[in-house]
């Protein structure tokens, strides 16, 4: 086998893998009713579907001959605001209280809650004695 059999059926693969992955986070998107489950569907969708189709495109163009590195720059692009952007999506639906809120914490009333910090007195100490 040469490797440009070797890289079509790699392209080929990956092309199932990735289209397997947009129709499970597709069904996933249309099925969960909660704005946080939602957004799991598309974040897995768009970094490992997007990313195996992205993978199968550099495959291909390496097994007929020419080199392209777009594929990989828009990979690390992908990679790279895909978590951030879902992290905001989060926070937004969390502030709007579109779902249910985070979980109380143990040991800390503010960390990671809505709680102002008007009720810890350590930060309140602390803003009294900036002014």
């Amino acid at each position: 086998m040469t490797g440009q059999i070797i890289a079509t059926y790699g392209a080929a693969l990956s092309l199932l893998i990735g289209a397997g992955f947009i129709t499970v986070g597709v069904i996933g998107l249309l099925k969960f009713n909660d704005p946080m489950t939602r957004l799991h569907a598309p974040t897995k969708v768009g970094t490992i579907g997007i990313g195996m189709l992205l993978l199968a495109s550099l495959l291909h163009s390496f097994a007929i001959g020419e080199s392209s590195m777009h594929e990989l720059l828009i990979m690390a692009f992908l990679f790279v605001t895909a978590p951030v952007s879902a992290n905001f999506i989060a926070k937004v639906n969390i502030h709007r209280r579109a779902c249910l809120p985070p979980p109380e914490p143990s040991h800390d009333e503010t960390w990671s809650t809505l709680d102002s910090p008007e009720g810890d007195p350590e930060i309140a100490s602390a803003k009294g004695s900036e002014a």
